[in-house]
């Protein structure tokens, strides 16, 4: 198929959904898909066979674009509507694949041009807007009812988790699909093997919990560092290390350790790629996911549950539609339970173990590589029938 695809977000770069974009991007390559790919400016490059990158220009003022609603952002995605629909007026695309609120973009080509879009929903954009601006909660009808008529027109909906699935059934789209984030721990990670190259980190203090992700206040770091500093009254040796961030958040960050006395125990090791997950999690005896908003599942559960160290989380939809009690231990998102149910896996390292082993299991089983690219060819060779059904059926009358 020859596909116009829309990525409104720095590319590629080490978070959710450039990693998300990356693995889709490898599957349609290598199924022979001709694709141009419309993406911001700033990002590490990427060369896969078939795909031609297009990048909107670089604006002085637009820079370190972060997830998330913003007006750089916004700023972007105008940029990248005007790239998009160039392409869309000089080339015969099958299919239009938007990513989050390209789908607009596409929405608009479809009008003028008839290309029908497949709308990649990895989160919900109302539900995202709201939560950063609480100010425009009074938009939120408006602001639902255009994301159900992104998903109503779309040929079909490609959703991360099964909350957003939901959401686009509600909204009527005609179908949809459950495409799954996975593990990124690489082929034949072993939990318990020694870090490739320990020499490069400090020296570990047990209990460790550790933490992966940005940190964006929907993350829950607020909770996680209140919880940690509960825990210490009872736990004076455990330490946390947190892996992820940017400079602005970092410090921010220490500051609130510092003010609730927490940072001798708290160690920021500030972005680092996928790679060097499998080094961390030898060090971990605990990982954490304490997200607080949002109803995606972070990318890093998937990694988590392959790492053979149990997974403290939020009892909240983000992540019990994958994580159960069978698989982590699920912890109100208030620090006083959060705490407690860090000091009881610290304190019960057999159901820690536990825990650990069938969540291995479940990754092994569901979140692998081979399960991602399975799912994906049969999403796009459905779509791809259903396009040339489409097309066959105009030329008819």
């Amino acid at each position: 198929m020859k596909i116009l695809f829309l990525a409104p977000h720095p590319f590629y770069q080490e978070r959710g959904t450039p990693i998300a974009v990356d693995l889709l991007l490898k599957t349609l390559s290598a199924r022979g898909d001709t694709i141009e790919l419309v993406t911001f400016h700033e990002g590490e490059e990427k060369q896969y066979a078939g795909v031609t990158i297009h990048r909107i220009p670089a604006l002085p003022w637009v820079r370190n674009i972060r997830p998330g609603f913003s007006w750089k952002k916004l700023a972007g995605d105008v940029l990248l509507a005007f790239k998009a629909l160039r392409l869309a007026s000089r080339n015969r695309f099958q299919v239009v694949h938007a990513v989050e609120e390209s789908v607009f973009i596409a929405m608009v080509i479809r009008f003028l041009f008839g290309v029908p879009y497949v709308f990649d929903m990895d989160s919900s954009m109302p539900m995202q807007i709201i939560e950063k601006m609480p100010a425009l909660s009074v938009a939120a009808p408006f602001l639902r009812f255009f994301e159900a008529l992104a998903a109503r027109k779309s040929r079909a909906v490609v959703a991360v988790c099964d909350a957003l699935a939901d959401i686009a059934r509600a909204g009527g789209a005609r179908q949809v699909f459950v495409l799954r984030d996975i593990s990124l721990l690489p082929a034949g990670y072993a939990p318990l093997a020694p870090p490739t190259a320990a020499a490069a980190l400090p020296e570990v203090e047990h209990p460790c919990l550790i933490y992966i992700g940005n940190l964006e206040a929907y993350q829950g770091i607020d909770l996680m560092l209140k919880s940690f500093a509960a825990l210490l009254k009872s736990e004076p040796r455990a330490c946390l290390e947190i892996i992820g961030g940017n400079e602005k958040t970092i410090a921010q960050y220490r500051r609130q350790c510092a003010d609730l006395g927490i940072a001798p125990r708290v160690r920021f090791f500030g972005p680092r790629p996928p790679a060097d997950m499998a080094r961390f999690f030898t060090r971990a005896d605990i990982l954490i996911s304490p997200r607080v908003k949002g109803v995606n599942t972070p990318m890093k559960i998937y990694s988590y549950l392959q790492s053979g160290k149990p997974v403290l989380a939020t009892d909240l939809p983000t992540h019990t539609q994958v994580l159960d009690g069978a698989t982590a231990l699920l912890a109100a998102p208030e620090p006083e339970a959060f705490a407690a149910a860090m000091l009881e896996l610290v304190r019960n390292p057999a159901l820690g173990r536990q825990l650990a082993e069938r969540a291995a299991a479940l990754a092994g089983e569901k979140y692998s590589w081979r399960a991602y690219q399975h799912t994906a060819l049969q999403i796009y060779q459905q779509i791809e029938n259903d396009v040339k059904r489409m097309s066959a059926d105009a030329q008819r009358h």
